[in-house]
């Protein structure tokens, strides 16, 4: 079946909005450029403009050659200058996750279900080929809508008590603050959402990632979203540059893929319950933690301080191992770790960092790990989600849920027949792919996560911020703690975005101006910090 007829509802909007003119004339150019004793080679001699028509063809055939040359050898920087910017409208939060921000290489701005209420009607339908389950479907996902609504309303006086404790003050105005409470109500509501609901976006990626898109796009989880948004995609490259071509090649076919081949080669593992033995294993493993520190080198400050000391050409003698990592990691000393522009990249000394190295493993749900998988600096490797499909409802119930005994039923009822839905499609033959897109943003996502401590210093600054979604934040104390426990010396410094400010001696403490949380972190230790909101 074409990709288009899978669907019911409206197809995926991909438009191209920016792009370089002629991007495999910039490759080339870049390319010839390395070798050319006459200077900068331009896309313009690339491409033979000034040149007659004949003289330009020949031209121009010597650049496809070159192209093709170059991306069989693997010299694929040369793919990564051209960049191309697309708007998209009308595709799942799980292609999102599964696909477009699973790799380091993009860079997008979308809508947030923390701040913007979600309508009736946004949600991805597809065509099931079968009345009743097309019917359990449509249903299943309108009423996870009103879930949705409803437990916003229901959540927003639970918000309020809470919300008022950190801010007695403004109980007194409550009409001056009730949008910013009604937010705080939605942004746990949505985890009543499926996943297969609609966000809209800015996706900006290079030539090459693009590349990397068309060529793998038809994998798990959901192969028909990704080989429809993706052929759109380089659709409107080509009619921007026709000239592209010549650099495709065939995508890998599912079945091709090493995932599927695993699972077709083992199909009675899911039938056996592995996925819920593995599940059992898992989460045994974490105990009381959502992120779990389960590997670092042992001379990660031993490292560290050697490192800092090798960059400023000095001895043991000259500096030791404390003065070495306090040098670096202590605010008071390094500015860098106070600026609004994240910096520590580019700096020799911060560079350091790179050395210690921690790895997690951590269960958020999918709605949280949509925002921890953007840290790029401490990627992780997340599920194939069909492989975790359990029978049993499978999910994270935040902070606030359980504050309110009839909050907390009809949020377990409506995960519950969320996960009933869903078992009844797959008993009716309904694929996986296509079931999945009715799991709520509550489903537990299991993954393991690693990071240097430059990426990870910067992680936690930002996450460790009462601001941050409860979740997140709650598995951004988890390892700030357990790395402050194994090196106590790097661990001292893992502080929220005030900390290092107040280190600093720059006033206001908090970067967050109207946005201040209302508790002064800077002062207090993360452990002894009680959040619900």
């Amino acid at each position: 079946m074409p990709p288009t007829q899978i669907f019911r509802s409206d197809p995926p909007d991909v438009r191209l909005v920016q792009a370089f003119a002629r991007p495999l004339d910039n490759a080339v150019a870049t390319a010839r450029t390395c070798y050319s004793s006459k200077g900068i080679v331009t896309t313009e001699e690339v491409g033979g403009d000034a040149l007659p028509e004949e003289k330009r063809q020949v031209r121009r055939e010597r650049r496809d050659a070159l192209a093709k040359d170059l991306y069989a050898a693997g010299h694929h920087t040369t793919f990564q200058h051209a960049h191309f910017q697309f708007t998209l409208d009308r595709v799942s939060r799980q292609f999102v996750w599964s696909f477009l921000h699973s790799h380091p290489f993009y860079n997008s701005e979308q809508v947030s279900q923390r701040y913007v209420e979600v309508k009736p009607g946004t949600t991805i339908v597809p065509d099931l080929g079968n009345a009743k389950a097309q019917r359990i479907y449509e249903e299943a996902v309108a009423r996870q809508h009103r879930d949705y609504h409803e437990l916003r309303e229901a959540l927003t006086p639970v918000a309020a008590s809470e919300f008022h404790k950190r801010f007695p003050a403004r109980a007194h105005q409550p009409e001056r603050w009730a949008g910013e409470i009604q937010k705080k109500a939605q942004e746990v509501a949505r985890y009543a959402l499926p996943i297969g609901t609609y966000c809209y976006l800015y996706h900006t990626v290079s030539a090459l990632t693009l590349l990397r898109y068309h060529r793998l796009a038809d994998q798990l989880d959901v192969p028909a979203e990704q080989r429809l948004v993706v052929r759109q995609m380089v659709e409107a490259v080509l009619q921007h540059d026709r000239q592209f071509e010549v650099l495709l090649e065939d995508p890998i076919p599912l079945e091709e893929t090493i995932e599927h081949q695993f699972f077709a080669q083992n199909p009675g593992l899911r039938s056996q319950g592995m996925g819920d033995e593995a599940r059992r294993e898992f989460d045994a493993s974490l105990g009381s933690l959502v992120s779990k520190l389960v590997a670092w080198k042992p001379e990660n400050e031993a490292l560290l301080a050697a490192a800092v000391r090798e960059v400023l050409g000095v001895p043991t003698s000259a500096l030791s191992d404390d003065a070495a990592i306090s040098l670096v990691m202590d605010p008071a000393s390094n500015s860098y770790l106070s600026s609004s522009l994240n910096v520590t990249t580019l700096s020799k000394l911060n560079r350091a960092m790179i050395h210690p190295s921690y790895t997690f493993r951590k269960k958020l749900s999918h709605t949280a790990d949509s925002q921890d998988q953007r840290h790029r600096a401490t990627p992780g490797s997340r599920p194939c989600l069909h492989a975790y499909l359990a029978s049993e409802p499978d999910y994270v119930v935040p902070a606030l849920v359980p504050l309110d005994e009839r909050v907390e039923r009809r949020y377990r009822e409506s995960m519950e027949r969320a996960w009933e839905a869903i078992g009844a499609l797959r008993a009716l033959g309904v694929s996986d792919e296509m079931a999945c897109y009715l799991l709520p943003n509550a489903v537990s996502i299991r993954f393991t996560e690693s990071a240097d401590l430059l990426g990870l210093r910067h992680k936690l600054a930002m996450r460790l911020c009462l601001n941050a979604q409860e979740e997140i934040w709650r598995a951004a104390r988890d390892e700030s703690e357990q790395v402050r426990a194994v090196n106590p010396r790097i661990g001292a410094y893992f502080l929220p975005p005030c900390g290092p400010r107040m280190r600093a001696g720059i006033k206001p403490f908090c970067p967050e101006g109207k946005r201040f949380c209302g508790v002064p972190a800077w002062k207090i230790p993360m452990s002894e910090v009680v959040r619900t909101l």
